[in-house]
């Protein structure tokens, strides 16, 4: 049985290549994510390692901000001279690091990455320790004077003896390149400006006397966590201690967020693959049993059991797994590789020399790839124990023409009435978590009920997708269509494919347009202001930017908005953790708030603020309520609430409790803190255009800046949904990819199954021409029957996703028609790909060797 088994596997290696590919692909996938991200990890941890001070003394960090805005925490400069004298300190120095800069070149362009990363101002002090070392020039030795990465140099054309800008909290103020500076290490992307210690604290934090850590040294035979027990003994609280150990693991938690982003994303592409790759393994193994009818019955007629033929078939898709396995691992290292050179162009500087294939990743590849095929062979496996010897006999197919549909029937509809009752409790649910719950459980149970009942719908469907043919294409298109209709559990298996990639476009689809339209109708309702001036990547920006715009010509109005961290302890004992916004007067008009309870006034006054309603009322929080409020630095305060808003508001979306409150009681506790948005008005009588013209070109010194309108504003929304929508649609390709795949297998297993009554076709005067024409319009109307149930799917998943989007405020339904009918129309179009060489080996066959064909 074993040598009957490697030489079966041997004689269907062809018609088994297709599946192996789906294998490949999602073990590519699977072991690409790891690599990529170990190699990553495994980069950063040795540079955080190697670069973390022993000790590392930093400001109390009770809040961390989910965005940024909330000001720069500092110490006193000073506090290293009390360090420098705990006993088993070798040595410690203030340190300058902060990221809420902007630094432009001599031609007014940034010179700040592109991609995201960070520009940071850091005082220049070289040690061991420091990922940097000074290549050329001299360090910085006093105002005026800075060193630029080289990285950073090299791409943005920046020289020794080049003036720079820097844009920071206290101020602006120029500085000339005097040397260059290049990564010892790992370069994670970021441009890297050195200062003085002295001229850091004074430019960047507003005094010398102010450092944002101290570093400390410990002396020989002096342990790390002893030392940070000394230091604390010492300095007293109020302070943030961490040894270089739990600094490193501090750092790589904050790239793990990045690092997760890309990992889930390929990781979402692998389950795309296995998923639509198991329709394609369970249909190819199913038809290669179907053919191989005579030669299991022939095998049972010779004396093997049924428990010896399942295992057969188990073994040959074991075989297929390990060879997908195998090839999928070796697509996985060139996909690493290929990512790795790819952040190598967004300036993150991994070497491929360096990366790490960890035990796990071979471990998941194998696991995976054998898994998958294991798992979808085995329905098709039992079928053939099942093989009578007298089989042998004759030609039947054991998958069952004709073979009663009613277990499916009975379990379809079993799961499809469990599916529609969670969706219908999702449309009628009043909270957002358990919607979103429902809305998950539904999705899956009706997407099982689909594919179980997939083939009940292959006869009424296909008889009308395929209505036309026989009127379009005479006998031609009456046989593809009943080609079709012949196998119900085959077509629905090989449409399923395709129904799961569209289900998924059309539901996103729905939920995407929905978002747009109930942003734009948000920002008619609410966005009042003519202007809003913005940093391209959201970053706050310094006070100069506001007198540069309350300075320019035809400015009638300017509200800064400021963003802050902060904790609020509510009545129900719950401490909520969120980011509120902080407004300066005249808000009213220019954002057009709706309130349940008081006004803009209240909201706005000193030691007051206002949140949403529905978030105040779940919290039992009400006008007068007074709340404890944890700021930033340790500072807290017992705050009013003045205003509850209703949901309308664009503040209850992306922070929770749609929490704001004046710039007045911001300043107060929130010291430093910069403006991350301007609303700006028109003077009376002053042309909107023109004052565009003058506020772009007054703020030319800050190109980071951008001056939209309410159309541009929809602009920036549309595009960042679209980003989600992009993914959707690049997940979609891979599931379209892998059911072309499966026609294909489909098609070219099929045209082996019907070799005789092709060369019988061909006998009675079918030529070549119609023959290609047959077999293309079979692989349309199946791809076309797996479009449909999958945008019928899609489109009940989206109207009931919009229904979770509802409860937060997002009320508008749209659903994209233009996007629905182009699918239909490629749909048909992958189906004519799919067929192409399919069709041209029917159209080659030799007539007297298919009429002969056993």
């Amino acid at each position: 049985m074993l040598r009957a088994t490697l030489r079966s596997f041997l004689a269907h290696k062809g018609r088994l290549a297709l599946s192996a590919l789906a294998v490949v692909l999602s073990v590519a996938f699977v072991s690409g994510s790891l690599i990529f991200s170990d190699t990553v990890t495994r980069t950063f941890d040795r540079l955080f390692a190697s670069t973390a001070a022993d000790v590392t003394v930093g400001p109390k960090q009770d809040l961390r901000s989910p965005v940024p805005g909330g000001g720069v925490q500092t110490v006193p400069a000073d506090l290293a001279g009390r360090v420098a004298k705990v006993p088993g300190v070798a040595s410690a120095h203030a340190d300058v690091s902060v990221q809420n800069i902007t630094v432009i070149d001599s031609r007014n362009r940034s010179v700040g990455p592109t991609t995201g990363a960070p520009t940071i101002a850091i005082s220049w002090y070289l040690t061991d320790r420091s990922p940097v070392e000074l290549t050329s020039g001299h360090a910085p030795r006093g105002a005026g004077e800075a060193l630029l990465d080289a990285d950073t140099a090299d791409k943005k054309h920046v020289r020794i003896g080049d003036t720079l800008t820097v844009q920071a909290q206290p101020g602006t103020f120029r500085v000339r390149v005097v040397g260059i500076a290049t990564f010892r290490t790992t370069n994670p992307g970021a441009a890297l400006v050195f200062l003085d210690q002295a001229t850091a604290g004074k430019q960047l934090l507003g005094s010398a006397d102010k450092a944002t850590a101290i570093s400390v040294e410990a002396a020989p035979g002096v342990t790390d966590p002893v030392l940070k027990d000394r230091v604390a003994a010492a300095i007293g609280g109020g302070y943030d201690l961490k040894t270089a150990a739990e600094q490193a693991k501090s750092a790589a938690a904050n790239l793990g967020g990045f690092l997760d982003v890309i990992k889930y994303v390929m990781l979402g592409f692998a389950g795309i693959a296995v998923l639509v790759g198991i329709f394609l393994i369970v249909n190819t193994f199913s038809m290669l049993i179907a053919q191989r009818t005579r030669e299991l019955g022939l095998l049972r007629a010779l004396g093997a059991d049924r428990r010896q033929v399942r295992r057969s078939v188990l073994l040959e898709a074991l075989l297929l797994g390990v060879v997908g396995s195998t090839l999928g691992l070796a697509a996985g290292i060139g996909m690493a590789y290929g990512l790795i050179r790819l952040m190598s162009l967004f300036g993150m500087n991994l070497k491929a020399t360096e990366m790490v294939i960890g035990w796990g990743t071979p471990v998941a590849a194998y696991l995976v790839g054998v898994g998958v095929t294991f798992v979808a062979a085995y329905l098709p496996a039992r079928r053939a124990g099942t093989v009578s010897p007298m089989a042998a006999l004759s030609d039947a197919e054991i998958a069952g023409i004709d073979k009663p549909l009613t277990g499916r029937a009975v379990a379809g509809a079993v799961m499809g009435v469990a599916g529609a009752a969670a969706l219908a409790g999702c449309v009628a649910a009043t909270k957002a978590a358990p919607a979103a719950a429902l809305l998950g459980l539904g999705v899956v149970l009706t997407l099982i009920a689909m594919v179980i009942a997939g083939p009940l719908l292959v006869r009424p469907v296909i008889r009308v997708l395929g209505g036309a043919f026989p009127a379009l294409f005479g006998s031609v298109g009456r046989m593809s269509q009943r080609n079709a209709l012949r196998n119900p559990r085959r077509t629905g298996a090989t449409a399923a494919a395709l129904m799961v990639g569209l289900a998924l476009v059309g539901g996103m689809s729905v939920a995407s347009a929905s978002m747009s339209a109930s942003f734009d109708r948000q920002i008619d309702r609410t966005l009042g202001a003519d202007f809003i001036v913005q940093s391209t990547n959201f970053t706050p920006f310094s006070d100069d930017v506001r007198r540069t715009v309350l300075g320019t010509e035809g400015v009638g109005l300017v509200v800064p908005q400021r963003i802050t961290p902060l904790a609020v302890r509510m009545p129900d004992g719950r401490r909520v953790q969120t980011a509120a916004s902080a407004y300066g007067p005249g808000l009213d008009d220019v954002v057009h708030l709706t309130y349940a309870r008081g006004g803009t006034g209240a909201a706005l006054a000193d030691g007051r603020l206002a949140m949403d309603a529905g978030f105040a009322r779940d919290h039992g929080a009400r006008v007068g309520t007074v709340l404890p409020v944890e700021f930033p630095g340790g500072r807290e305060a017992r705050i009013t609430v003045g205003a509850l808003t209703n949901l309308e508001s664009p503040e209850g979306f992306g922070t929770q409790g749609g929490i704001f409150l004046g710039l007045k009681t911001v300043d107060r506790y929130v010291p430093g803190a910069q403006d991350s948005v301007l609303f700006v008005n028109a003077a009376p009588g002053t042309d909107a255009t023109a004052l565009r013209s003058s506020l772009e070109s007054a703020l030319k010194p800050y190109p980071q800046l951008q001056v939209r309108d309410q159309a541009d504003y929809k602009k920036l929304v549309h595009d960042q949904i679209s980003v989600l929508l992009y993914l959707v649609y690049a997940l979609l390709g891979l599931a379209i990819a892998i059911a072309v795949l499966g026609v294909v297998n489909t098609l070219a297993l099929s045209v082996v199954e019907r070799t005789r009554e092709i060369g019988l076709l061909r006998a009675i005067g079918l030529s070549r021409r119609q023959l290609r024409r047959m077999i293309r319009l079979e692989s349309v109307v199946i791809a076309v029957f797996g479009a449909v149930l999958g945008l019928a799917l899609g489109l009940v998943w989206g109207v009931c996703g919009q229904q979770v989007l509802a409860l937060r405020g997002l009320k508008e339904l749209q659903v994209p028609w233009g996007t629905i009918v182009a699918v239909v129309i490629g749909s048909a179009v992958v189906g004519v790909v799919a067929a192409l060489l399919p069709a041209l080996r029917a159209s080659r066959m030799n007539v007297l060797a298919a009429i002969a064909h056993e």
